[in-house]
C-alpha cells in the first residue's frame, strides 16, 4: 500500500475525512474539504461531477486509486469519493501523490 494510502488512514482515524457522494459534495461546498480522492474507477458521470465541483470551487482533486484500495485505507468497504478536511493531511498526501494533484492546496 502506498504511503500515501497509509496517511489517508491515519486522517481517518482522526476524524479528518468524509466520505459519501453528499457529504463530500457538502464539505466541498463549504470548502471544508482541502483535498478530493475519487477512484479512477468511479462512472463517468461522478468522476465530471467532481472535477466540475472541485474546480469551481478550487479543491485539489487526486483521481487514482480504485474505489477498494481507497475503502481498504480507511478500513471501511470499496469507496468512490473521499475528502481530507485537514490541510496538513492534505498536503502531505499531496505530496505524496506527486503531480497527480489537479488544483492546489488553498488556506
Amino acid at each position: 500500500m502506498s504511503k500515501a494510502l497509509s496517511n489517508l488512514g491515519l486522517a481517518m482515524r482522526a476524524g479528518k475525512v468524509v466520505t459519501g457522494e453528499e457529504s463530500v459534495l457538502k464539505a466541498v461546498r463549504s470548502a471544508e474539504a482541502k483535498l478530493v480522492l475519487l477512484a479512477g474507477d468511479a462512472s463517468d458521470n461522478t468522476q465530471k461531477k467532481f472535477r466540475d465541483k472541485c474546480g469551481s470551487y478550487n479543491i485539489p482533486l487526486v483521481v487514482e486509486f480504485s474505489r477498494d484500495s481507497l475503502g481498504a485505507s480507511i478500513g471501511k468497504d470499496g469507496r468512490v469519493v473521499l475528502a481530507v478536511t485537514d490541510k496538513g493531511f492534505a498536503e502531505m498526501i499531496s505530496k505524496q501523490l506527486g503531480d497527480n494533484v489537479g488544483g492546489g492546496i488553498i488556506d
